[in-house]
């Protein structure tokens, strides 16, 4: 057996992203000999005890992340301030500090005024998940072919980025190194504005006459069934997302809008053509997620 990349991993935030992490810790014992978890529920916690998907689940960060040389923070962006705050008194010199969240600028500027210079960053993104939150809901097959994206900062050390690069390969994930400012821009299109979206639809569905509303929910076809299982996400994370990576959504949201209200223009006058241009272009874009293996 090969030596593991690390001794003891903490995952901080037990929920679909960090017990998809544990379980796999579980499966291939190359990643880690010893899996830790905490949550500040302690609910969370026992259901992580119940469901055995942990080596050790602490009750207090102190004990849970003492012995870490990995903490991996798969918690709520809002969340990272306070919790690095929390955690970095008591992180052993040398000991690598990452996360998931999908916003990475206001992630760096939460955590980094926290760090101590023994302590190494490396901000990162698995692109994966589900519409389902909770330790019940991860699954060690998770990251299998989706991409983790590290945004190293100017601190972050070459030695760290090679440890959470072979981390998340291990996983099952492809990895790519990305600007901090361009990962965040990248993810309000491909995953911020499509949640958006599905969010703003279903509260519109909901606003509807009474007499419209039930029979939308009636007649649901699969179009609307898909944005009702996005919009099924947890509000928390998504809230903070937004708020977080605020600039970016709003900037392809203004150039979503745009296009809608060409579109809106192309039915109004009939304009073929047009309409279906646009519908051939989401074909293409689905024929290269397919292509790519991004679709499951």
């Amino acid at each position: 057996m090969n030596t593991p990349i690390f001794n003891c991993v903490t995952v901080i935030g037990p929920g679909l992203i960090g017990s998809s992490i544990l379980r796999r810790i579980k499966k291939d014992r190359s990643i880690a000999t010893h899996s830790v978890a905490y949550d500040s529920n302690p609910d969370v916690c026992n259901r992580v005890k119940e469901l055995q998907i942990a080596d050790e689940v602490c009750f207090d960060p102190k004990s849970a992340v003492e012995n870490a040389d990995c903490v991996v923070l798969a918690i709520p962006v809002g969340a990272m301030e306070e919790v690095t705050k929390q955690i970095i008194p008591y992180m052993k010199k040398g000991a690598i500090l990452t996360d998931t969240g999908s916003t990475k600028a206001s992630v760096i500027a939460a955590i980094e005024p926290h760090l101590t210079p023994d302590i190494i960053f490396v901000p990162a993104h698995p692109m994966a998940g589900t519409e389902f939150s909770g330790p019940d809901a991860g699954f060690d097959t998770l990251f299998e072919n989706r991409w983790c994206l590290i945004t190293p900062t100017a601190n972050t050390s070459q030695e760290g980025i090679n440890k959470i690069t072979t981390f998340w390969q291990t996983m099952g994930a492809n990895t790519r190194i990305l600007a901090i400012k361009h990962h965040d821009k990248v993810c309000a299109i491909v995953s911020h504005l499509p949640h958006l979206i599905a969010f703003t639809i279903c509260n519109t569905a909901d606003s509807l006459e009474e007499e419209t509303r039930s029979e939308v929910l009636d007649y649901a076809a699969s179009g609307f069934r898909d944005f009702t299982r996005v919009a099924s996400s947890d509000p928390t994370m998504w809230r903070d997302v937004f708020i977080n990576n605020r600039e970016a959504i709003l900037e392809m949201l203004a150039r979503f809008t745009e296009d809608a209200q060409a579109m809106a223009k192309a039915i109004r006058w009939k304009d073929e053509d047009y309409i279906t241009e646009t519908i051939q272009k989401g074909r293409r874009i689905r024929k290269s997620l397919i292509d790519n293996k991004q679709v499951q």
